[in-house]
């Protein structure tokens, strides 16, 4: 799953940043509120973290920007305005919840999660789509019981056609998944063949 962070504070953007590389995801992130509108506007993400209070703007004009635009990725603001103000103005924008500094990163990873259970699965825990059963909080995957032991690309791939189903999917937006916003200085995506393969094989 990919994120971006939207954190003008440096360490806590890195520690968020490390949690949630550790916990699998895919993590890109932002400082100002000029850069966090160019990756949002440009690139795809699951889950967006915002901060409100950022340099050069604010992070409700980026809520509202996605929501102009018609993005599918879920919004957590996390903010140490913790007025009741923010946010409501927050969550009538389109935010899907809201997170107040200072928190504990194993309940950001647990709202993530349920975020993106909401929006991808329809709020399931495990996903089961034929002879495949998967359980994104554990990471585990069984066909017919079995359980497959997949690269994290390999899963990340698999749950990512799992969530675009019923979606034809370009060569771009599977490079852009899977490595983050550094796929569009590649040569190539023939990997993708070779996860692609890896996959089939399992």
């Amino acid at each position: 799953m990919k994120i971006l962070l939207i954190e003008d504070e440096a360490e806590l953007r890195k520690s968020i940043k490390q949690y949630l590389h550790q916990e699998g995801y895919l993590v890109e992130s932002a400082a100002d509120f000029i850069k966090a509108s160019e990756k949002a506007g440009v690139y795809d993400y699951d889950c967006i973290l915002v901060d409100i209070t950022l340099p050069k703007g604010s992070g409700l004009d980026i809520i509202k920007q996605l929501k102009e635009s018609n993005s599918k990725a879920g919004v957590i603001i996390i903010s140490a305005k913790n007025s009741s103000g923010d946010k409501i103005k927050g969550l009538d924008l389109g935010a899907d919840d809201y997170l107040a500094k200072p928190f504990d990163l194993a309940e950001l990873n647990s709202r993530i999660k349920a975020l993106i259970r909401r929006r991808n699965f329809d709020g399931s825990k495990a996903i089961v789509v034929n002879e495949i059963t998967i359980t994104p909080d554990e990471r585990q995957v069984k066909v017919n019981s079995d359980s497959v032991n997949l690269t994290a690309k390999e899963y990340d791939l698999l749950l990512f056609f799992i969530a675009n189903k019923n979606r034809v999917v370009s060569k771009n937006a599977i490079a852009e998944h899977l490595w983050g916003d550094d796929s569009d200085q590649m040569d190539s995506h023939d990997f993708i063949y070779v996860h692609l393969r890896n996959l089939r094989k399992n």
